[in-house]
């Protein structure tokens, strides 16, 4: 597989090191020599420096004969005029960019055919306010994803240290869970990321992740002993993109929300734009605004500023004056590892909310969607099973999975299954893995070929 990536920014970057690493051939286009000598220095691809809106640059490339585009630089443009020469010179090339701004994503209507073809407008923003919602529809959980056309969740929890669930090896899970059809997807312990056996026990502390289908959510997390009142008071600081998507999404009479931001014209918009959200002016690092505004007696403070070091002195204070759940907004990589430990409850990325929105269409055979689990420790893939896959026609217990990687639960029809070791995959059957991500090569080649898995 060849792909030709514009732009070697913080996307771009990691969306080449991933695929790097899988031994795909990618070549990374940028104007900036500085960009362009941190991808050659760290990563095995092919580095041009110019315009990814030239034609020239883009035939330098070989875009005619890569298999996928990506348009990922921060100027809305030149992905558009990228994606433009991409499609006169190789039309039937997937393409995705990356578009922000609404002036251009209101008309995704023209972006269907034609010179202007896009297969997929990625819109981080839009991305990371779902994520929020998914956040604020469980408490209780530290990450949410779903599948299966939302049929089927991904949850990860923090389980209690009264818990029932603790001290229960995994062997015996599904005797704590009534009638719930539950799978343990992995376990986070002392920040690394297990895929467990049915060996593994749960202990105290540990970061559980859940498959299950939505349906019976609040039933799982009950018999895991997870309860949480439901979000109602919400502030969220700074009423940029995200935040005004944020607080259009929470302009309704169940939520109490109010939309905090310094800009005094953005505000007047704010108001104007938002009926039941109050629109306050102010700095979400202001402790005396903050106390003023009883920040204390708030379900959830949701910081999503373009400043991530005000967004994490916001949420940390808001925390400190007792809001009881904190979100904030990180664009660079390097934080995310230090959000949790510092008492930030949950984080949100736009850049690694893009890189999941591409990853699907990089992976070889029929997949669905494809999100990263803690960060990139881990992969969960939604796939079609094809006739000529290694995973048709045998008992799953069979298959030899190799460590790191399990099946959670596939579609057959309408009915989704939660499996077990004797259930064999048939074709057409959408299934759900998970796996560590040095394992995906390996998912990829048994999902289009009959190799084994192990």
């Amino acid at each position: 597989m060849r792909v030709i990536i514009v732009g070697a920014g913080e996307v771009g970057f990691n969306v080449a090191r991933r695929l790097s690493g899988e031994s795909k051939d990618v070549v990374v286009i940028d104007k900036d020599s500085q960009a362009l000598s941190k991808v050659s220095d760290s990563l095995d691809v092919q580095t041009i420096q110019g315009s990814g809106s030239s034609p020239e640059i883009l035939k330098q490339a070989g875009v005619g004969e890569a298999d996928i585009f990506l348009a990922v630089t921060d100027k809305d443009e030149i992905n558009l005029i990228a994606t433009f020469f991409a499609n006169r010179i190789s039309p039937k090339i997937i393409k995705l960019a990356r578009i922000r701004n609404e002036d251009y994503t209101k008309y995704s209507e023209m972006f269907t055919e034609g010179d202007l073809r896009i297969d997929t407008i990625i819109n981080p923003d839009e991305e990371v306010v779902d994520s929020i919602l998914r956040v604020m529809s469980v408490p209780g959980a530290v990450e949410i994803n779903d599948f299966v056309g939302g049929k089927v969740r991904l949850i990860g929890v923090k389980l209690p240290e009264d818990s029932p669930l603790v001290g229960v090896s995994l062997m015996n899970i599904r005797d704590h869970f009534n009638d719930v059809d539950v799978v343990i997807a992995a376990l986070v312990r002392n920040d690394r990321l297990i895929i467990p056996g049915g060996l593994d026990t749960i202990e105290k502390g540990d970061i559980v992740y859940f498959t299950c289908i939505r349906d019976q959510q609040e039933r799982l997390l009950q018999c895991a002993g997870i309860l949480s009142d439901p979000i109602s008071k919400v502030l969220i600081v700074g009423g940029g993109n995200v935040g005004f998507l944020l607080a259009q999404h929470l302009d309704n009479k169940k939520y109490h929300t109010r939309l905090l931001d310094n800009d005094p014209e953005r505000c007047a918009v704010l108001s104007e734009k938002l009926d039941r959200v109050i629109v306050l002016r102010g700095d979400g690092t202001d402790q005396d605004l903050l106390k003023e505004e009883n920040v204390g007696e708030l379900d959830m403070v949701i910081s999503v500023t373009g400043d991530e070091e005000m967004n994490i002195l916001s949420c940390l204070l808001a925390k400190n004056l007792g809001a009881r759940k904190t979100i904030t907004r990180i664009n660079n990589f390097a934080y995310i590892p230090l959000i949790q430990p510092i008492g930030i409850d949950h984080l949100v990325c736009p850049r690694l909310s893009a890189i999941n929105s591409i990853l699907h269409f990089v992976r070889q055979g029929k997949v669905i969607s494809a999100v990263s689990i803690k960060g990139e420790e881990a992969e969960a893939l939604e796939a079609i099973a094809q006739e000529n896959s290694g995973i048709v026609g045998k008992p799953i217990m069979d298959l030899n999975l190799p460590k790191g990687t399990l099946i959670l639960c596939f579609q057959r029809g309408e009915e989704v299954v939660i499996p077990s070791g004797v259930t064999v995959i048939e074709p057409n059957d959408r299934l759900l893995i998970i796996s560590t991500h040095k394992n995906i090569p390996k998912i990829e080649k048994a999902l289009t070929t009959k190799l084994e898995l192990y």
